[in-house]
């Protein structure tokens, strides 16, 4: 899927919307928001908190819709709030992208192609994390996100920790979350998986810069511990009942399946045991 037009025209006819969370990245934001705008013209930005000219520079673009608020919450409450105001505004499927220039807008035509084909799952985009450029403490963090996600759904995913996704609105809008910052992303997959919903993805290109000039707003200490805790939450939940949930499910549908084979077995005894009864009748009749 090459032709830009068609692609633009994929946008709307899929209902789709492009939400970039930011927060102080004035450096990269009018970079993404361009590069974005390449693509579509339905796209939400949220500004959460931001102290620096973050809020201008989406006001400047005229096919922004703008979320602002004045106090910084979090990554994960600004994306709950543009998914709230995309389903308002009737979008099926919200394309996360980061502000920081990590990811790459020319990746977009492949969320779209994989729409086309599964509507009924959160796409993450998988970047490759072994290449040079990756920082240990990211590269860490993912293997780490990505063993708790195994553990709490029984799926492997190459990439829990990409913030460059697409979500189907209207299977998420039922779901109550209670996490705001960085640490939804991870409640967001495995409480979806909960609910039924697939996990897919498609390879993504990423982008760190080099140290010295990178921003970021990730406090190790802090957010790290924060996904402990959700994750030691989540383990907890699995156990207790969520797998609980599925062995007596499979349990119930074993019972019925039981059910079914007797029955059979019943109705074909009866039918041979009444078969010489059937045939002395006919014999008297003649």
């Amino acid at each position: 899927m090459n032709n830009l037009e068609t692609i633009r025209a994929k946008f709307n006819e899929l209902s789709i919307c492009v939400v970039i969370p930011t927060y102080n990245n004035e450096v990269t934001l009018v970079q993404v928001i361009a590069d974005v705008a390449e693509y579509s013209d339905n796209i939400i930005v949220v500004n959460d908190g931001s102290t620096d000219n973050s809020e201008a520079i989406a006001r400047s673009f005229p096919q922004v819709q703008l979320i602002s608020y004045p106090t910084n919450v979090g990554k994960g409450w600004a994306l709950r709030k543009a998914f709230a105001y995309a389903t308002e505004h009737n979008y099926s499927f919200a394309i996360t992208i980061d502000s920081d220039g990590q990811h790459f807008a020319k990746d977009l035509p492949a969320f779209i192609e994989r729409l086309e084909i599964v509507k009924d799952a959160i796409i993450i985009g998988s970047r490759n994390m072994d290449q040079s450029s990756v920082p240990g403490k990211s590269s860490f963090g993912n293997k780490f996100s990505n063993f708790w996600f195994k553990v709490e759904t029984g799926i492997t995913s190459p990439d829990t920790q990409s913030g460059f996704r697409a979500y189907p609105l209207n299977l998420l809008k039922d779901i109550h979350f209670f996490t705001r910052k960085y640490e939804f992303e991870i409640e967001v997959l495995v409480r979806a998986v909960w609910k039924g919903v697939k996990i897919e993805a498609v390879p993504v290109t990423v982008y760190y810069a080099p140290k010295e000039v990178r921003i970021s707003h990730f406090r190790p200490f802090k957010d790290f511990t924060r996904i402990s805790i959700l994750n030691t939450v989540l383990v907890i939940i699995t156990f207790l009942y969520i797998k609980p949930r599925i062995f007596f499910r499979i349990l119930f549908d074993k019972k019925k399946v039981y059910s079914l084979l007797m029955s059979s077995c019943l109705i074909l005894m009866n039918l041979i045991c009444a078969r010489p009864f059937q045939l002395r009748l006919a014999f008297l009749w003649a």
